[in-house]
């Protein structure tokens, strides 16, 4: 049974952070240690962790790996590589790939996939369509982490537009349900209108007013409409706009059913953005404006937002060429997800704690998630070490996902993942990627 000590470490967890240590027995967390507390027996390694934040594995609940059938885009294999090279140990994959995950078939393929090409750990969301209702009463909710409802057309267009379908599925699903939320008619109305002004294919800085506030706003607050209604447990993904921010209340997750996930995306980008980044930024709901964005970090210090996600989206390059119509949406940000939102705590916008709280704890509560999210005996060692005063500018060539490139590219972050453990096996250090590693399936204690 072996036995490692990650020592002199700043261990942030649960609110606090302090100096301790950690030992892990094989798979899981089997000692917590304060300041010079030394482990109950002798261990096989020992990890000296001076200078480094040790923190839970980042818990990812929104990515599109694109697996299957989009695999020239991104696949399981080079995605959970990127993932465990920027400290996610954790990822809750959407449905919107081909096939798309709406019956209990392409379900069980996708598990059946992930055992064999995953480097961390992984579930995944069941498609909710206009047709396949009927299919909810059938999922296994200790192992499904939610029902995706697209209530916006994006990427695959899985759009549920009928009510009757909306009523029955927050009615019936009788677990988490994760909304893209944008109004169709809104958004076509506002195309047809600058399509008129500025042609078929308009630039890419009119993309926020094409998808715009009023989109985002009308569909999310009749999400909370149903939600309400119906007692549903409603999760609201990627919040773009301080007029949503109204419709969540500033409370613990287990005091209320519905809560808000905010983007890396939106927290570091605005409209301004567009000039310099274009299309690359390119992603639904769009990137708002500077106020937006100011708002949403501002409510990572209360309970209105409750988790920090990705929605990391990977295409080709070739496939971002274009304007706001043409240009496909979605970018890959789940490698430097955690860098970014350490950017943040740098610049004083929220704190180590707080970043911990969004990233790690929240999403683990949130989605009941058995033994993971925090740093506990008894609890799955997944843990990353941090150095948050390691100065460092991405390069295209410490790109670990498959299309090769990132809005980040030249970026200078002042903190860095110096090692990421998933299930107490190293599946990251010293900037090279353990890709022989298989994580575990995610389950759910409901």
């Amino acid at each position: 049974m072996k036995r490692t000590w990650i020592h002199h470490a700043l261990i942030v967890n649960e609110g606090s952070c302090f100096a301790g240590s950690v030992v892990i027995e094989n798979e899981v967390i089997s000692e917590v240690l304060h300041a010079d507390e030394r482990p109950s027996r002798p261990c096989d390694e020992e990890i000296d962790a001076h200078g480094c934040y040790l923190i839970p594995g980042v818990i990812d609940d929104h990515v599109h790996f694109r697996d299957p059938g989009l695999t020239h885009k991104a696949d399981m294999a080079t995605e959970t590589a990127a993932a465990a090279a920027g400290g996610v140990t954790s990822f809750m994959d959407m449905p919107n790939c081909n096939p798309q995950t709406t019956t209990l078939e392409a379900l069980e393929q996708k598990f059946a996939d992930a055992a064999t090409k995953c480097i961390v750990n992984y579930s995944f969301y069941f498609g909710a369509t206009n047709n396949n209702v009927h299919l909810l009463k059938e999922l296994d909710k200790t192992r499904v982490c939610g029902v995706k409802l697209f209530m916006g057309a994006s990427t695959g267009n899985m759009l549920v537009d009928r009510m009757e379908a909306l009523r029955t599925i927050f009615s019936e699903a009788g677990m988490l349900i994760a909304t893209h939320c944008e109004d169709q008619n809104t958004i076509r109305q506002n195309t047809e209108h600058y399509k008129a002004l500025y042609g078929e294919d308009p630039d890419v800085c009119y993309h926020p007013l094409i998808r715009s506030e009023e989109a985002c706003y009308r569909s999310s607050s009749l999400a909370v409409q149903l939600a309400k209604e119906t007692g549903a447990r409603l999760h609201i993904l990627h919040v773009s706009t301080a007029r949503e921010l109204a419709l969540f209340e500033d409370k613990p997750i287990h005091e209320k059913k519905i809560t808000a996930e905010a983007c890396v995306s939106h927290l570091c980008f605005c409209d301004e953005d567009y000039r310099t980044l274009g299309t690359r930024i390119k992603c639904n709901p769009s990137i708002k404006t500077r106020q937006d964005r100011e708002a949403l970090r501002a409510a990572l210090k209360t309970d209105r937002i409750d988790v920090i996600g990705t929605d990391h989206a990977p295409h080709l390059l070739s496939e971002k060429n274009g304007g706001a119509l043409k240009a496909v949406s979605g970018m890959p940000t789940l490698q430097f997800s955690l860098v970014s939102i350490l950017e943040l705590v740098h610049e004083g916008v929220l704190s180590i704690e707080q970043l911990v709280q969004k990233m790690c704890h929240a999403p683990a509560e949130l989605y009941q998630i058995k033994h993971r999210g925090y740093i506990r005996p008894g609890y799955q060692a997944d843990l990353v070490l941090v150095d948050p005063n390691r100065t460092w500018t991405v390069t295209p060539d410490c790109i670990e996902s498959k299309c090769g490139w990132s809005p980040m590219e030249g970026k200078t972050f002042h903190a860095q993942v110096v090692q990421t453990f998933v299930n107490g096996t190293s599946v990251y250090a010293h900037g090279k990627v353990n890709k022989e590693h298989r994580g575990q399936a995610l389950t759910f204690e409901r």
